[in-house]
């Protein structure tokens, strides 16, 4: 079961935290989210998934940044988002796919009790000028079934910020 915008508004501060929240961007079945103005840049052209990846900031200007073709761009949503009780899911928005951007590579499922800003794998088809602020996907909540247990991850819980890979720490004791 997919909650509705109307149940996500009602759930707010009680098992959904969405901050800052804006009544504007609650849809039928989903809540828009935002994008931040900075982004990140692997330095490397070959990355090693068992080591640190060093990464350049990079500050989206309020008249907009042209994303290069081929090049991975890491942002992050505006809100900050917690979740209890429920699966949190995003999707890029229709209307920033029909321009052949996309805002998540493989990484749009959230885990039950996840709380931290969403780090968003940029893509695109073709150049594409964007902008900080715009709303750039959508989160959509899942019912879930059965006992689980919360997400803790040491990696990505509690986040303040954009986040590169940290798949080098699964390699570590091994």
């Amino acid at each position: 079961m997919i909650l509705s915008g109307k149940e996500i508004q009602n759930r707010l501060g009680k098992d959904i935290q969405i901050e800052p929240f804006d009544p504007k961007l609650v849809n039928p079945n989903s809540y828009n989210l935002r994008l931040h103005h900075e982004l990140l840049v692997y330095e490397n052209n070959e990355l090693d998934m068992k080591t640190p990846n060093a990464v350049t900031q990079l500050t989206i200007p309020e008249e907009g940044l042209l994303l290069e073709t081929n090049k991975l761009y890491l942002g992050r949503t505006i809100e900050y988002t917690k979740t209890d009780n429920l699966v949190p899911m995003l999707e890029g928005r229709s209307s920033i796919g029909r321009l052949g951007l996309f805002i998540h590579v493989t990484a749009g499922f959230g885990d039950v009790g996840f709380a931290g800003f969403w780090t968003l794998e940029i893509f695109c088809v073709q150049p594409i000028k964007i902008y900080p602020g715009v709303e750039i996907c959508q989160i959509y909540y899942h019912a879930i079934e059965g006992e689980y247990d919360l997400y803790q991850s040491g990696k990505y819980q509690n986040n303040s910020g954009i986040q590169p890979s940290l798949l080098y720490k699964d390699f570590e004791g091994k």
